[in-house]
């Protein structure tokens, strides 16, 4: 019987099934490759209202966002508080204690973590840190591959700088801690910032899992019940989680917004409503999210470093602005009205160029006599109500100019007992995406987060403050010429050399992402 056998055969036979196998093998290993590259995201909030500090208007909460690729990962952490310690209810070992925790226990290192202050005045529950914890246990647990997409949209109604320049050359700012400026006073104010930057971050099968947005504005407007309140972001948060997919998270991170009011904070006619503004801001992100495609994406990093600021001596200023309120002061003159007297003349006074004092027949029948009674009474008086407002000007300068000395002689307090004249402050660097991302402790002014979008390499490139602690206001350079004068630049502890020193340092970073 003649075999069949062909070694030829046998070797073309092993030859095909080993190129099977490492097509196989190959093919398995891509898809790994795949999957450990796929971007995955999770989202939760919890309520971490203080209801035990007096009435409640609407619950504060911290929203989380975990993204993770490739093995690394990263926390998006927005608290309704007005700052991540140092002022208000979150103390200085909040962060630490998270961060600390969370490495611990979940083995995510402190770099990873990246917490932003709403910088609304809402009072949050004691327990924070245990809550954040709770809330990226929570996020960790709903990881999903996701789609990813950047955009931006516009908000131009809601908000206003509330520094104003004066025809002296100073500059002053809108606060409820002190007057405005006459009107004639004023000859313009400061830019705004009306972009929203945003992140959409959808499901495979098309639902949004999460939208985080960032727009610059102090959240401080309040509501007409005056109960505790996140105040506009978080009314714009609920508006975007109301509208999207069931279980969306809308988490808002706070921009430069330093010097910039919700529109009509000095409104004394109508009752003060964060909801409204809240409304608007909730509609435009939405307006921009739903123009948004989100696509896969393997482009997720993140940087920390540390630079560190110079730190301002206000011996000089201080002197000065003590020498102002003593010339202040003296030119204070006695006047023989008070409040009481001065209301009823200032009305009739101003009703009336040429009658002011009684109906125009008197005057002209005193007139026709030859007498000037009447005249010479309007003259006294116009004379003791100008002596009298010129002491009201003064006094609201004495205002704003103690309200913004208290704030520089304690931060030199500070200055001195640190016996450091440097700072060290933590800047984060973050990309999914197309988006772009970088933060600062401090209050950026508009200006700031202007001069960083301008000059970046990416095209939707957005800025953080309020992050990752806090260090107070950090105007720019040039206005810090203006110190004492305002609360932005009073309430801050840097050197004008600070401004260049971060900048240059956010060019390289972006360089990097």
């Amino acid at each position: 019987m003649q075999s069949n056998f062909s070694p030829a055969l046998v070797f073309r036979t092993v030859c095909s099934f080993c190129c099977l196998v490492v097509l196989l093998s190959s093919a398995a290993q891509a898809e790994q490759t795949a999957e450990a590259t796929q971007l995955l995201a999770g989202a939760a909030k919890i309520d971490v209202t203080d209801y035990d500090a007096g009435p409640v208007n609407d619950p504060m909460f911290v929203r989380v966002v975990a993204i993770k690729s490739g093995g690394k990962i990263a926390l998006l952490i927005g608290v309704d508080a007005v700052a991540i310690g140092e002022i208000g209810p979150i103390g200085n070992d909040y962060l630490p204690t998270v961060r600390k925790t969370l490495d611990q226990e979940l083995g995510i290192p402190a770099s990873q973590v990246i917490v932003n202050a709403s910088h609304c005045h809402g009072l949050v529950r004691k327990d924070l840190a245990a809550k954040t914890v709770e809330a990226v246990r929570q996020a960790l647990d709903k990881l999903e591959p996701v789609k990813a997409g950047a955009g931006t949209g516009h908000e131009d109604r809601i908000m206003e700088n509330r520094r104003l320049r004066l025809k002296s050359g100073r500059e002053v700012d809108v606060r409820h801690a002190y007057s405005l400026p006459r009107d004639e006073e004023v000859v313009g104010a400061g830019p705004i910032d009306p972009e929203i930057g945003i992140l959409r971050l959808d499901r495979m099968d098309g639902s949004t899992l999460a939208v985080i947005y960032n727009f610059a504005c102090h959240p401080i407007l309040g509501v007409p019940s005056g109960g505790n309140t996140a105040d506009m972001t978080g009314f714009s948060s609920k508006v975007i989680e109301n509208n999207l997919s069931q279980g969306a998270v809308a988490l808002f991170l706070q921009g430069c917004g330093g010097d910039i009011n919700p529109a009509s904070y000095k409104d004394f006619e109508h009752p003060r409503d964060a909801e409204i503004l809240g409304n608007q801001l909730g509609l435009s992100v939405l307006e921009a999210v739903r123009k948004i495609s989100c696509t896969d994406t393997d482009r997720f990093q993140v940087i920390n470093e540390t630079l560190t600021l110079p730190r301002g001596d206000r011996t000089e200023r201080i002197a000065q602005l003590e020498a102002e309120q003593r010339r202040l002061l003296q030119q204070l003159q006695g006047t023989t009205l008070n409040f009481k007297t001065f209301v009823p003349l200032m009305i009739k006074y101003d009703l009336s160029d040429n009658f002011p004092a009684d109906p125009s027949f008197r005057y002209l029948h005193q007139e026709a006599l030859g007498r000037e009674d009447l005249k010479k009474l309007d003259s006294v008086n116009r004379k003791n109500l100008e002596a009298y407002r010129n002491n009201i000007f003064i006094m609201e300068e004495l205002t704003r100019l103690q309200a913004n000395l208290a704030l520089l002689k304690k931060h030199q307090a500070s200055l001195v007992a640190s016996g450091k004249r440097t700072i060290d402050v933590e800047i984060a660097g973050v990309r999914i995406g197309d988006f772009v991302l970088v933060t600062f402790p401090g209050e950026l002014t508009s200006q700031i987060g202007l001069n960083i979008k301008k000059q970046s390499p990416h095209d939707l490139t957005f800025v953080a403050g309020y992050t990752n602690g806090y260090i107070y206001y950090a105007p720019t350079a040039e206005q810090m010429m203006n110190v004492g004068g305002a609360q932005e630049d009073s309430d801050c502890i840097l050197a004008p050399e600070w401004q260049e020193q971060f900048e240059e340092k956010v060019a390289e970073m972006l360089k990097g992402l």
